[in-house]
């Protein structure tokens, strides 16, 4: 069945390489069998092309629970698309003489430090928005990911001190959220506004996006918006909305596809809206998208594309033919969602999903993309189908793996005893973390992140794993002891044991010092 739907989808493609564009009945049958293929619960899709909507529709259901429709106006978690959003604001302070993007960020947050204290003096603006700080992918994220932490936006900018890097200043690309909350907090400290307030008023209305809002915990009408889903222990489940307010800058924004294509249509009329209002200047427009920091475009690089990197807030490459593509994706728990501008083709494509599938959005972005370039069939959905299905099969293996060595260690007569590991241990920056025995089995907890706590299960004479209670995380982790030489534990360190944890749980970053 699943050969069947490849090769259906594969004569639908064949199709298009005579068309200026995807018709809407082969895009229902794209999306319905990227449905089934990557098990998403829902998807909604939008095409803009030469200021006209030709493309907004919704598929499946948006929630698994009450089995409603997905359609266009369907609410989604745009996740780390809003980061454009705050790159915009802080563009618009710039117009305004409130902020320059090489300002050092002390100048308006005064008690920002980083580990080392020159990069600290030398920080600027710019910098936070464009992955180049030399911290680790995702560092830190586990002071707002996941939910249910007790972070605020002031202990976070202490924290950051506290976060050694893994690179030289400016040196490396390495995504990071944390440096878009202290953004977020220039523009309040500058414009007098909070963030939220700022992107809603500034921005979201002036605009036209009378559907959106700036988090999850201002809409204030949830009837028509998605529940989350994520595979977990090998079935797809519904979970609860999951992210952490102080992040919002960072990824907190609620849209849908009309709403998106209205931010698309604005940012290619070059920051004017639909009524002739200039809410950037064409200086500042132009700097958004500028090559910040570059990226590696392999070989044989499926767009023919010649460089690729980070602007202020969005990805930068050229596709076919050396169009400038503009584009951006975000993740929360159980959503993921892919925005993709084409400005000198007036071409927006947006996907928003309710499971966190990246190969599903890729599969329909690519298709539709594919369509308009000129591009011959290259059967997305096989491609990333077969991709998908082999990655998941290898993490389970590892994960396989890992458990049987569990169930082997019950008998293994190095492990440690309770008295050699329970007590509390301590990160400088995530805080305490407990790990108690009750005679029977160790648990672990996490106590200023609330929802992360679970079993800690025996794997070798040093080595422990959590298995956190939450499933859908799937972020199962190597708990690695270090003794003393009485054999008591003095410390512990982390590491993820399959390839598919979200980069966001940093369990890695953390250096745990036992306390007592």
């Amino acid at each position: 069945m699943f050969l069947k739907r490849f090769l259906f989808i594969a004569l639908i493609i064949s199709t298009l390489q005579n068309h200026a564009q995807i018709s809407e009945q082969q895009l229902d049958s794209l999306i319905q069998n990227t449905l089934s293929t990557f098990e998403v619960p829902g998807i909604s899709v939008g095409i803009l092309k030469d200021s006209d909507i030709v493309y907004a529709k919704g598929h499946g259901i948006r929630s698994l629970t009450n089995k409603k429709s997905m359609n266009a106006n369907t609410l989604v978690g745009v996740a780390s698309n809003s980061k454009g959003f705050t790159c915009f604001a802080l563009a618009m302070m710039v117009d305004e003489g409130k902020l320059q993007w090489d300002d050092k960020v002390r100048q308006h947050i005064p008690e920002f430090r980083l580990h080392d204290p020159w990069v600290t003096e030398e920080f600027t603006v710019r910098d936070l928005v464009t992955h180049r700080s030399g911290l680790g992918l995702g560092a830190g994220d586990l002071m707002f990911f996941p939910e249910g932490n007790n972070f605020t936006t002031e202990a976070i900018i202490a924290n950051l001190k506290y976060l050694k890097p893994e690179s030289s200043f400016r040196s490396e690309f390495e995504y990071n959220n944390n440096m878009f909350i202290v953004a977020g907090e220039v523009l309040e400290r500058v414009s007098g506004l909070t963030w939220e307030a700022f992107i809603e008023t500034k921005i979201m209305a002036p605009v036209g996006m009378t559907s959106s809002k700036a988090s999850y915990n201002r809409i204030t009408d949830k009837s028509n918006i998605i529940d989350a889903h994520t595979m977990a222990d090998g079935e797809v489940i519904q979970i609860p909305h999951d992210w952490s307010e102080t992040a919002n800058p960072a990824g907190g924004i609620v849209s849908n596809v009309p709403d998106m294509l209205t931010w698309a249509q604005f940012l290619m009329n070059d920051a004017v809206t639909s009524d002739g209002k200039r809410l950037l200047s064409e200086a500042q427009m132009h700097e958004l998208w500028q090559l910040q920091t570059p990226l590696r475009v392999r070989k044989g690089d499926w767009y023919d594309s010649n460089f690729r990197g980070y602007g202020l807030g969005w990805f930068l490459t050229d596709v076919k033919g050396g169009h400038k593509q503009v584009y951006h994706t975000g993740g929360l728990i159980g959503t993921v969602t892919q925005f993709t501008m084409i400005p000198d083709m007036n071409l927006a494509i947006v996907v928003l999903t309710n499971q966190m599938n990246g190969s599903a959005f890729n599969t329909i972005t690519n298709t539709i993309k594919d369509s308009y370039l000129g591009y011959d069939n290259r059967n997305w959905l096989q491609y990333y189908g077969e991709r998908n299905a082999d990655y998941i099969k290898y993490n389970d293996s590892i994960k396989t793996r890992v458990y049987n060595q569990v169930k082997r260690a019950k008998t293994d007569l190095s492990l440690p005893q309770p008295s050699q590991i329970v007590g509390t241990y301590s990160d400088d920056w995530f805080g305490d973390v407990t790990i108690a025995y009750d005679g029977k089995t160790y648990s672990i907890t996490c106590e200023r992140s609330s929802n992360l706590y679970g079993e800690l299960l025996p794997y070798n004479a040093t080595t422990f794993v959590a298995k956190w209670d939450n499933r859908s995380y799937d972020a199962d982790v190597f708990v690695n002891f270090s003794f003393d030489e009485t054999g008591m534990a003095t410390g512990a360190t982390m590491k993820y044991i399959a390839p598919i944890t979200d980069f966001s749980f940093d369990f890695h970053d953390l250096q745990l010092k036992k306390t007592n």
